[in-house]
């Protein structure tokens, strides 16, 4: 068994590498002014009242959040049908299904943006509407996929007990099919949720750089105006909203286990 612990340390140290230390220097970033050497550190809040003191910014904020729950609204509203649809077929015709969603995964986001960018041209959409498109098309297969595993793992014999018992279809869907595939919901939402928040090439590609979201704003202040320090502590204030997302959902994908339990 200790042989076996050894194997640990190049995830480690990966992780080391490519977590801890990052997330280190956005910290250290964030907190500090601007033009400091490592010898100097001078430590401020600054970075965050700037944030919250100006209007625009926690503006775009919102509209972030917004874009991101209208987003998952409409993947829950598309995919959960979907995905009942899928589970409901045979075998065989799952297979093509799951297949035909999962084929244009293959093809590189960016790209498959870009093939969007030429196709909403031709249209009078604004541009909110076009952003919404590119988000809803890129991250409803997550949600799709999600929703059908976890009604694939339905057992069939809950289903032929609660006909059995007296429930009609309806019934049946709302007392057994839905509460055992609310976990797949949940995952489905912290997929498509977490990257739709912090999205920024998409934005830019499809809103023509007249619909900011908080990403193209980390950007423009990491690549543009060269402020590591401001655009870090957006980063942070991201973070962490990210992490409350996270334990919200957490919270959600227990509560129906421990209801079933």
């Amino acid at each position: 068994m200790k042989s076996f612990n050894k194997l640990i340390y190049p995830y480690f140290v990966w992780m080391m590498i490519m977590i801890v230390i990052p997330m280190f220097m956005i910290v250290m970033y964030a907190m500090t002014v601007k033009g400091n050497s490592v010898l100097t550190l001078q430590f401020t809040f600054d970075n965050f009242t700037r944030f919250f003191n100006d209007t625009i910014f926690p503006s775009v904020l919102w509209r972030s959040l917004k874009m991101a729950f209208v987003t998952t609204a409409i993947c829950i509203l598309v995919g959960y049908p979907t995905a009942y649809i899928m589970a409901k077929l045979k075998s065989g015709s799952q297979a093509i299904i799951v297949l035909l969603i999962t084929l244009p995964m293959w093809i590189n986001m960016l790209v498959r943006t870009y093939a969007w960018k030429g196709i909403l041209g031709w249209f009078g959409f604004s541009s909110e509407i076009r952003v919404y498109i590119g988000m809803v098309y890129n991250f409803l297969p997550f949600m799709i996929l999600q929703i059908y595993t976890a009604l694939s793992k339905i057992d069939k014999n809950l289903l032929i007990a609660a006909s059995d018992l007296g429930a009609d279809n309806k019934q049946t869907f709302l007392r057994v099919t839905l509460p055992l595939s609310l976990s797949g919901v949940v995952s489905g939402i912290t997929l498509v949720f977490l990257p739709a928040v912090s999205s920024f090439f998409i934005p830019k590609l499809l809103g023509g750089g007249q619909y900011v979201l908080i990403g193209n704003l980390i950007e423009d202040y990491f690549i543009k105006t060269g402020d590591w320090n401001f655009g870090s502590a957006i980063s942070l204030i991201m973070a962490i909203i990210i992490l409350i997302s996270m334990y919200i959902t957490k919270k959600l994908d227990k509560e129906p286990a421990e209801e079933a339990d």
